[in-house]
């Protein structure tokens, strides 16, 4: 894969696990769009959301790998699906790709533990957590990319796993309100404190427009590919914690306690991408909440 990839404008999709809730997948537990993978009647479902977001125009798809994380599968007492899952994952995002080769697969390697909150477990068991997914997606994707991740920690150990397979990755930072990481730390520590290879670029992922902005200066400062992948939560800190509420959610859809914004149509969230993209940015694509229809706008300004 060229590295330069994203020095030009790349469309990135958008979000799989809200877009496959708001098509009638049912929720299970906290399996969210893992549950798509488990039960094979939404295996097609999940299969058309992928092409759909390549006929809106994206030319990155990313596996639908958030929730197939070791410790969400324990949680719902499906560990030993953990390869089903992930290799499956792969299974399906290949599919599509066969059917537009020109699009590229992004290993979706998420926060191992909590999200939206930095990972306090060991190094080692972080590093074998991302491992162990890594591996089994490497057949399938032609780059990693870092879902989600909030602490420079996580980043390196993320690295340091993949490693061996040779291939270049793209940072998905978390930032929830403010210009710091949820460990503390600043976008430009993921740079200064890593010693980077085979980086593709760095996005700020799942994070509203106004937030993005707030940390604009600092991003493009870094002089590397940057971009976003934007949501439409109202938040994405609520009072108890992520976790803990998804928890407790009656429905198992995170918009429960995080909220639905009703003011980026399509239309209003292409206005606010081409805003980014004229400040440079130009890994452009969306997050939870946002939908094919939200892709075939931002595509247009390619």
């Amino acid at each position: 894969m060229n590295k330069d990839f994203f020095k030009n404008t790349k469309i990135l999709d958008g979000g799989v696990g809200q877009e496959l809730l708001a098509r009638g997948m049912k929720p299970k537990g906290t399996l969210w769009s893992a549950n798509a993978l488990l039960e094979e009647k939404y295996h097609q479902l999940l299969l058309d959301t992928h092409l759909d977001f390549i006929k809106a125009g994206a030319q990155v798809i990313v596996t639908a790998t958030f929730t197939t994380r070791r410790l969400r599968l324990r949680d719902n007492n499906i560990e030993d699906k953990f390869e089903y899952l992930n290799t499956k994952a792969g299974e399906i995002a290949k599919k599509a790709k066969d059917l537009n080769p020109h699009v590229l697969i992004a290993g979706g390697l998420p926060p191992q533990y909590l999200t939206y909150e930095s990972d306090t477990r060991t190094d080692n068991e972080i590093k074998e957590n991302f491992y162990e997914q890594a591996k089994l997606l490497n057949p399938f994707v032609d780059f990693f990319y870092f879902d989600v991740l909030s602490s420079v920690r996580e980043l390196k150990l993320a690295i340091e796993a993949i490693k061996e397979f040779e291939k270049p990755y793209l940072i998905g930072a978390h930032i929830s309100e403010g210009t710091r990481l949820p460990s503390g730390e600043k976008i430009s520590d993921i740079i200064s404190k890593i010693n980077h290879n085979n980086l593709l670029g760095i996005i700020l992922a799942c994070v509203s427009p106004e937030s993005f902005e707030e940390n604009l200066d600092e991003i493009k400062s870094l002089g590397i590919p940057f971009g976003f992948k934007l949501n439409g939560f109202k938040t994405t800190k609520p009072k108890l914690g992520y976790t803990s509420t998804f928890n407790k959610s009656k429905s198992g859809n995170p918009h429960e306690f995080l909220g639905q914004r009703k003011d980026l149509s399509a239309s209003n969230m292409a206005h606010i991408v081409k805003k980014f993209k004229n400040a440079g940015a130009t890994i452009l694509g969306g997050c939870c909440e946002t939908s094919p229809e939200h892709i075939l706008e931002i595509s247009k300004l390619k």
